[in-house]
């Protein structure tokens, strides 16, 4: 039986009854005989690879690899990953740098086979973190087919967390949360942008985007959000809005209204 996560409700009163149930949900999840067989098959054998050919030449070693990053969608495109892999995460022309989405540069790193990277593969403790987020990102996925605003949600509870601990500058931090497709989205919406403004360009986007946060929270600079509580504060006004947005596009806007304070 395929799994299907709780979410009794939308918006912020769902995400509150998921976060209480997430370590059950998540265990659950995690234990089920198909689950656990491939998180098996993947330990087993991993250590076992030495290239990047071996790697993309067994798709279901391929399949928690990739999974393990949101990147389960190109376990077809075999020669592309490959190339991610071979190229590394270290040189400035390296493919995975190259790339807007900055998933495949921590996908390329992970397991060190580029130019001057070590071997990560056989490395037991690495590669139990990304069985298990392999299985924490399927999770994800199995949440977003009820709910996708709950798996973004869900995503940026450590992924915004992680970006806002990093020690770069903080328009880098910027520019590698435009390079996340989640966490773009999120915060596209929370502070309200139209989906039309990715087409503008990049330094703009960065401008617009620090004075938008500053507005919402006194400051444009993501270092804020190591705080648990700033993310719990934008991972709400995400819901939030996200929720207006649906009601606005089935219902008139009285009803919104209606609704809305009835919440209150």
């Amino acid at each position: 039986m395929t799994f299907q996560p709780v979410i009794p409700s939308g918006g912020i009163v769902g995400w509150r009854f998921l976060q209480r149930t997430y370590e059950g949900q998540l265990q659950s999840f995690s234990s089920s005989a198909a689950n656990e067989r491939e998180t098996k098959y993947f330990l087993d054998n991993i250590g076992k690879i030495q290239s990047a050919e071996e790697l993309v030449s067994d798709r279901r070693l391929l399949q928690v690899a990739l999974g393990a990053f949101g990147l389960e969608g190109d376990l077809d495109n075999r020669f592309f990953i490959r190339k991610i892999l071979e190229d590394g995460a270290q040189a400035d022309d390296a493919l995975s740098n190259r790339l807007a989405d900055k998933r495949y540069r921590e996908f390329s790193d992970a397991f060190g086979f580029g130019p001057g990277a070590v071997r990560k593969t056989a490395l037991t403790s690495d590669m139990e973190q990304i069985a298990q987020a392999n299985l924490t990102a399927r999770f994800e996925i199995a949440v977003g087919e009820s709910d996708e605003t709950m798996r973004i949600s869900l995503y940026a509870q450590r992924e915004l967390s992680d970006l806002a601990n990093r020690t770069s500058s903080a328009d880098t931090k910027w520019f590698d949360l435009m390079g996340l497709p989640p966490l773009r989205s999120m915060m596209e919406t929370a502070l309200g942008l139209p989906s039309s403004f990715a087409q503008l360009d990049i330094d703009k986007q960065l401008v617009e985007f620090k004075a938008r946060l500053l507005k919402l929270t006194g400051s444009d600079d993501l270092a804020q959000f190591s705080n648990p509580k700033s993310i719990e504060k934008l991972t709400d006004t995400y819901l939030a809005r996200s929720q207006i947005a649906q009601l606005q596009n089935t219902i008139s806007p009285t009803q919104t209204a209606l609704i809305l304070l009835g919440a209150v």
